[in-house]
């Protein structure tokens, strides 16, 4: 790759090779740093840009996740988790993706990502294809009606599997089904398939960078105003799970850096101080029934890919 990513600077060697000038290619900066300002004949006046940042990258500075070990995860239509792992680059051996988290005053922080295709897309699912629902918050209660008993396992498949899988030729497949299925019981498939892939990446993640300390997954989005789903999420992972006060992270990301940049805003530490947290969901269901759920997961995953291999 052209881009260094251990350097934090374009590879002069492939430049020579591939005869490319410096001057063409774009200065490396902070996140935080001047970068221009908009053409004035765009929103009346000329506005100075002061950030930028990836928009899962933005996500991770807007929760605050500034210390190694730190770990976000969004959740819209798909779901995305990175790992704050330092200033050094982790090569992933469990197929995630090893990033630049930030770089602020020079210093780079680095992260793994883990990428899930179908997150909120399955409750969509149940909206536009099923038309079990009719809207989104509907999911909780019916979930939560679900009969115990019953161990529906849905692998939302839809357009492939992302990390830790990368296999795009899966399908969505739905496993234990009874003649006593149900809406309830798709409701609840379709939650727990998001607990389940986000527990997928935290094993990869695990396997890839360890820390000695708790994790404690930080989670914004629209998904995490749904109570079933983070309880759920904290039940599988067996972590706790944090919900702040300001879902928008990506957004609050966003602005801090260019507030920081143009002296607005407190540092980091300052910015970290004043992150608030909404709502903490610890794990309650029991390890043996935590267990059992994760090996019907295992098994409907297995099954999906080697039915894509066919």
């Amino acid at each position: 790759m052209l881009y260094d990513i251990h350097r934090g600077d374009w590879d002069d060697d492939l430049l020579r090779i591939f005869d490319i000038p410096r001057s063409v290619l774009p200065v490396v900066r902070d996140c935080a740093a001047e970068y221009g300002v908009t053409d004035a004949a765009i929103l009346g006046a000329a506005i100075p840009i002061r950030g930028i940042a990836g928009d899962q990258q933005a996500a991770l500075i807007g929760q605050a996740c500034f210390e190694p070990g730190m770990l976000k995860s969004t959740y819209g239509t798909g779901c995305f988790a990175l790992l704050n792992t330092g200033a050094s680059p982790v090569a992933s051996r469990n197929r995630l993706l090893t990033t630049v988290a930030y770089q602020l005053a020079g210093r780079r922080h680095y992260a793994l990502e883990g990428a899930i295709f179908i997150a909120g897309a399955a409750v969509q699912w149940l909206r536009d294809g099923l038309k079990i629902i009719e809207a989104a918050p509907e999911t909780a209660a019916l979930a939560d009606a679900a009969d115990p008993a019953q161990d529906v396992v849905l692998v939302p498949a839809f357009v492939g599997l992302g990390a830790p899988y990368w296999n795009a030729e899966a399908r969505g497949a739905v496993f234990g089904l009874t003649r006593n299925s149900g809406p309830a019981e798709f409701a609840r498939a379709a939650l727990e398939s998001v607990a389940f892939q986000t527990n997928d990446l935290l094993v990869a993640m695990r396997g890839d960078w360890t820390v000695n300390a708790e994790t404690v997954l930080r989670v914004d989005g629209g998904m995490v105003a749904s109570d079933w789903t983070m309880q759920a999420l904290a039940d599988i992972l067996d972590a706790p799970v944090d919900r702040p006060v300001v879902l928008e992270t990506t957004a609050l990301g966003a602005a801090w850096l260019a507030g920081y940049s143009a002296g607005v805003w407190p540092d980091q530490a300052g910015f970290a101080a004043r992150w608030r947290r909404d709502r903490r969901f610890t794990p309650q269901m029991p390890e043996a029934k935590r267990r059992q759920k994760l090996q019907s997961w295992r098994r409907a995953i297995a099954a999906t890919l080697e039915n894509a291999r066919k």
